[in-house]
Formats: C-alpha cells, structure tokens, sequence
C-alpha cells in the first residue's frame, strides 16, 4: 500500500469543492490508487490524471515517487490550466 500525501494546491482545491458527494468520489478513487488501482487514469510527462466521472469531470493529477504524490485537482474545463500547474508541481516534487 502507498502512502498518499497531497500539495497545498491541492488541498486548497478540495476544500473548496461545494460538493460533498465529488469529495467521496475522490477520496475512494485516492484510496484505489494508494492500493494500486489507478482505474480510469492517462499518464503523460511523467504525471498521472485520475479522471472521475462525476459532475463536471473532475480531474486529479499525481506523480508517483515511492509514495504517490497528489499535485492539484480541476475539472474538465479547467484542464489545461491545471495540467500545466501539475508540471510545474512535478519538477518541485
């Protein structure tokens, strides 16, 4: 089992997610993932993107360093926006 730690971009992220129900879906597909499950996921540039089908398409982005590392989270329509921040995230981490 690894061990999932998350960004402070991320945190801040989740926490704003109004929607409890999208807060569920990520949390089980995190604990997938930390059992090593990534599901739905597309990897590229070394990041992976959990893509939830839920809501608006909520998207998580993730490196995997011995332990997997949260980056940031978005939507579908934010996506390109966030890909680029979970580069920027993946060189510091």
């Amino acid at each position: 089992m690894k061990t999932i730690r998350t960004t402070p971009e991320y945190d801040a992220w989740f926490a704003g997610l109004r929607d409890t129900r999208a807060q569920g879906r990520i949390d089980v597909r995190l604990r997938r993932l930390s059992l090593g499950n990534a599901g739905d996921a597309k990897f590229f540039d070394g990041i992976g993107e959990l893509r939830i089908d839920y809501g608006p398409g909520y998207r998580v982005y993730f490196v995997e360093r011995g332990d997997v590392i949260v980056l940031c989270g978005g939507d579908k329509r934010t996506q390109p926006r966030d890909i680029k921040t979970a580069k920027k995230l993946a060189e510091e981490y």
